[in-house]
């Protein structure tokens, strides 16, 4: 977890329920925020997502999820809640089963539980498929995406993601559901570089697409680029998600997209110089 003074970190194996449960006594929500390297999901989420249901169910606590996208699988409109989860790949297989093995619980009267699902993050980082080309943009230099870097695709800030989790988490109606969070309306990849280049006070620069056959080739030694050939329809169709629902139900707008721009474009630089 980060390094910050209002962070407790507790040493212990995530998929042990008993260290889990105990982590969790006196909580009064339990956010599922992990993230396993990104080539170990089916292998670690599996222990990982049972020690936490096994908390919620023993502490009491509401488990809220930090969830994705990937359980709708290859889409060709807006994203909203309710549509039916059709993973098309074993990482999005693995976060549909999550959703399915909690809201279950839930429905069994056995936890509470509820779900947020975000579009790709800003302001996270390494883990951020925009963020990883951001100080090289910042720089003045050109940069190169994966996908197209012309469709529509929709970017959550991390904050606001977090603002979804807690309000939901904290409004009983909401619970038993799956949420989206709080999102701006779609930019492409070149116009979000744009963006925050503009947010920085500098001129746009050139955006590529990374080649297909290139990033093959790397996948066959990286294990971690090659997992990305499972979610590559997320980048070179138009990718939406719409959080309308959110927004009406639950009384949030997301952060305006220029303040996220610029907010981000700090975190970037801090990063940079850290």
């Amino acid at each position: 977890g980060p390094d910050r003074p209002e962070v407790e970190r507790v040493r212990g194996d995530a998929g042990d329920p008993a260290a889990v449960t105990a982590a969790a006594r006196g909580a009064a929500v339990i956010y599922n925020c992990v993230n396993p390297p990104y080539d170990k999901w089916a292998e670690l989420w599996p222990p990982i997502a049972s020690a936490v249901l096994a908390a919620a169910e023993s502490t009491g606590a509401v488990l809220a999820t930090a969830a994705n996208l990937y359980p709708y699988g290859p889409v060709t409109e807006p994203m909203r809640e309710g549509r039916p989860d059709r993973p098309a790949g074993p990482k999005a297989r693995v976060r549909a089963e999550m959703t399915a093995q909690a809201l279950g619980r839930h429905r069994d009267g056995r936890i509470r539980a509820v779900e947020v699902r975000a579009s790709d993050y800003l302001g996270a980082g390494e883990q951020s498929v925009l963020d990883r080309v951001l100080p090289r943009a910042l720089a003045g230099r050109p940069v190169r995406v994966i996908g197209a870097p012309d469709q529509a695709h929709s970017w959550t800030w991390v904050a606001d993601m977090a603002r979804t989790l807690v309000a939901a988490a904290a409004y009983e109606p909401a619970l038993g559901r799956v949420w989206h969070a709080l999102t701006n309306p779609p930019r492409t990849q070149r116009e979000a570089v744009a963006d925050h280049c503009r947010a920085a006070g500098l001129p746009p620069v050139r955006v590529r697409a990374l080649p297909h056959l290139g990033l093959r080739a790397v996948g066959l030694v990286n294990p971690v680029v090659r997992e990305l050939e499972e979610t590559r329809y997320q980048f070179v169709r138009p990718f939406v998600l719409d959080s309308t629902a959110t927004e009406r139900e639950l009384g949030l707008a997301p952060t305006d997209w220029d303040d996220v721009c610029r907010a981000n474009v700090a975190l970037v630089r801090a990063r940079s110089a850290g």
